[in-house]
């Protein structure tokens, strides 16, 4: 398989709101950022995925651009964003930009221009659609109500596939895709090394037939966007595509393909909601599904495309609080998700705060709560007479603010994020789970982080080595190996707080084994010495012919 500079890399995702603020106005920003690029350096990470910090109003976090070649007041300046390129280059750290070409703002230039006048220029840059009889057709918005707007000065509907501040463009118009060539252009001219992007398997759609995800064209439009813009860089590419498979993930990555380098798979992440109910109807883990998930992203992808391998993000509940436990053994159930992950095949994303371990928030009440998608969910399943606390509890299971607390620095004041009033309250766990408490400690979970990087960075049996799931039907252990030239890489894991009893299906010659990595001292020297695991046990051992 081709190697590319990516490949033994580790992405490291900031949402810069909540990561550190530098100016005590209580919302992180770019000089917060740089302000903590030794922070990742010593962590060891090689790219920094950026959530948006263009000019927005800001009624999805930033996913609702107003200006793609402005930065956010807020996060600082573009001088600000040339440093941070600068400084992170000179930690060979690489940023990654999050591109969002699905949607805009609606108060972008364009979509002001287009609801101007049906003869306006721009009129086609979005979707609109004329109807005498309410909306032109059923489909919601993924934040709840219909997605499409009246807009009273020309008498028709625009189409907004989340908030009606972001409304939808319309890719199948060549003058917008070009408008979009060049502002990549711009960004990568920049010195930016690829981009993040923000549900990319939408552009394609098909409104009028109901074709939202996959649509006919997508493919082309990625091909295009790779001719146009990404084949003239060495860049590295991840497209978010809620609605991929095992098999459209080898047309996305596929090596003679050339669309994206990676796409973001979701099957795993809908495992703990009961199926076709959406994520907020809650269900148990079953690990043997999650075991099938994952290793069917393993084998399919093998030499036909590269994985992306991720826990945590700006839209998904804190790991360690969602399949680990989050009190007795934060510890040990962290380090144990991180294992099981980080030695699979693909590029790993860390999530800000999920190398130090930080946990879900719990508040009390919906007012402490600032994302759209949750407090809009609140009051729909309030209007059905759903009782509060049962509306509540899968908002502290689910919801997207758990990943957007501030950042917890130290047990000063709001976790050392500010020395104002934080945009969002800091989770009030910041006294015990801080970085500063982390890098004191050799054994934290931050330099467990650390080292898993840097195995990924020395072992080419994590970039080239075959999977095979062993124990599939095992309740409670997940068990692999991945193979290459003379070495055998096995991956055990105990996913629970029991004391199961590890009988691997074959007898290995692991007289040369060697332990890389666990996260309990003491661990079994050899995996045929293996009896009963410890609570949320892992163990990683290399094993030579």
């Amino acid at each position: 398989m081709e190697k590319t500079w990516w490949q033994k890399s580790t992405i490291y995702q900031i949402y810069p709101r909540s990561f550190n603020d530098s100016n005590g106005d209580g919302i992180g920003d770019l000089q917060g950022i740089i302000e903590k690029l030794d922070y990742l350096e010593l962590l060891g990470i090689d790219i920094i995925w950026l959530s948006p910090v263009y000019q927005s109003p800001n009624d999805d976090n930033g996913y609702d651009i107003s200006n793609y070649y402005e930065i956010m007041p807020e996060f600082g300046t573009m001088e600000d964003m040339e440093t941070l390129i600068e400084e992170a280059k000179k930690r060979n750290i690489h940023i990654m930009m999050d591109l969002v070409i699905n949607h805009t703002s609606d108060e972008h230039h364009w979509f002001e221009e287009s609801r101007k006048s049906k003869d306006n220029p721009y009129r086609d840059y979005y979707v609109w659609r004329g109807s005498e009889n309410g909306p032109p057709s059923d489909i919601q918005s993924v934040f709840s109500g219909s997605a499409w707007e009246w807009d009273e000065q020309t008498g028709e509907y625009y189409f907004h596939l989340f908030s009606k501040k972001q409304p939808d463009l319309n890719l199948h118009n060549p003058e917008v895709r070009e408008r979009l060539y060049t502002m990549m252009n711009y960004w990568l001219d920049k010195g930016v090394s690829g981009f993040r992007m923000d549900v990319i398997d939408l552009i394609g759609k098909e409104i009028d037939q109901k074709v939202l995800t996959d649509g006919p064209k997508l493919h082309d439009y990625l091909r295009e966007m790779n001719e146009n813009v990404l084949s003239h860089y060495p860049t590295i590419t991840v497209g978010e595509t809620p609605s991929a498979t095992p098999e459209t993930a080898q047309l996305y990555t596929g090596k003679d393909r050339n669309e994206l380098d990676m796409v973001f798979t979701f099957q795993h992440m809908s495992l703990d909601e009961r199926a076709g109910e959406g994520k907020w109807a809650l269900k148990e883990l079953d690990l043997v599904e999650l075991k099938q998930v994952l290793s069917k992203w393993q084998t399919s992808l093998f030499q036909k495309g590269w994985n992306s391998l991720y826990w945590n993000n700006h839209d998904q509940p804190r790991i360690v609080s969602r399949w680990g436990n989050d009190q007795e053994y934060r510890d040990e159930s962290a380090k144990m998700l991180a294992t099981v992950l980080h030695m699979m095949q693909g590029t790993p994303f860390i999530y800000q705060g999920e190398e130090i371990g930080m946990t879900n928030i719990e508040f009390d009440n919906i007012t402490h709560y600032r994302d759209i998608e949750t407090i809009n969910y609140f009051h729909e399943k309030k209007s059905e007479g759903v009782p509060e606390e049962e509306i509540m509890e899968s908002i502290r299971t689910k919801g997207r603010d758990n990943a957007r607390t501030p950042f917890q620095w130290n047990d000063d004041a709001h976790g050392g994020f500010t020395e104002g009033t934080p945009w969002m309250e800091v989770n009030s766990n910041f006294i015990e789970i801080n970085a500063e408490q982390a890098i004191k400690n050799q054994n934290s979970i931050f330099f467990y982080y650390q080292k898993l990087i840097a195995l990924r960075k020395r072992l080419d049996i994590l970039l080239y080595g075959e999977y095979e799931l062993l124990l599939g039907d095992h309740p409670e252990i997940m068990a692999y190996t991945r193979k290459w030239a003379d070495q055998t890489l096995l991956v055990v894991a105990n996913f629970y707080g029991g004391n199961p009893v590890v009988h691997l299906p074959e007898k290995m010659d692991d007289s040369h084994a060697e332990i890389i990595i666990s996260n309990y001292s003491n661990p079994s020297e050899k995996p045929s010495e293996l009896g009963h695991l410890r609570p949320y046990e892992t163990i990683v051992y290399l094993i030579e012919k």
